[in-house]
């Protein structure tokens, strides 16, 4: 009769057996899930700028922005004094020694032709000047 209940307990312990207790993987499931959404993330910043920062002190005041205007005929003029091109990259260039945070707002005419105005981006370029900044003015309604 013994080996008659240690047959029963042992079917019986091979039935119990065969469910599958689905719960830890399902826990490991969404663990995965968490993990693969937080390193999948999509980068919000893609672009490289330079942000101004809260912490300057806002008594300083603003700096000086410098005009470079090219007009319908070709010519350079910076803060209303005409320049040639060639002069006009030795004037910046001083102007970048005596201001590192030289600041240009180039202004060129609606009908100037394109390429003067690209001239003077490279003219920029090589005194090395990074805060240049292109006048536009509001499109009516």
């Amino acid at each position: 009769m013994r080996t008659r209940r240690r047959k029963k307990l042992s079917q019986s312990a091979h039935h119990t057996m065969s469910e599958l207790n689905i719960t830890p993987l399902l826990d490991l499931a969404f663990v995965l899930l968490v993990i693969f959404i937080i390193t999948t993330a999509p980068a919000v910043n893609d672009i490289a700028i330079n942000l101004p920062s809260a912490a300057n002190n806002p008594k300083d005041p603003p700096p000086k922005i410098n005009n470079l205007t090219v007009d319908e005929q070709g010519n350079i003029f910076l803060n209303s004094r005409p320049m040639q091109v060639k002069e006009l990259r030795d004037v910046l260039i001083e102007l970048r020694k005596s201001d590192p945070d030289l600041s240009i707002v180039v202004r060129g005419d609606l009908t100037v032709q394109y390429q003067k105005v690209i001239t003077v981006l490279d003219i920029l370029t090589q005194a090395n000047v990074n805060k240049v900044g292109l006048a536009t003015e509001a499109a009516g309604p």
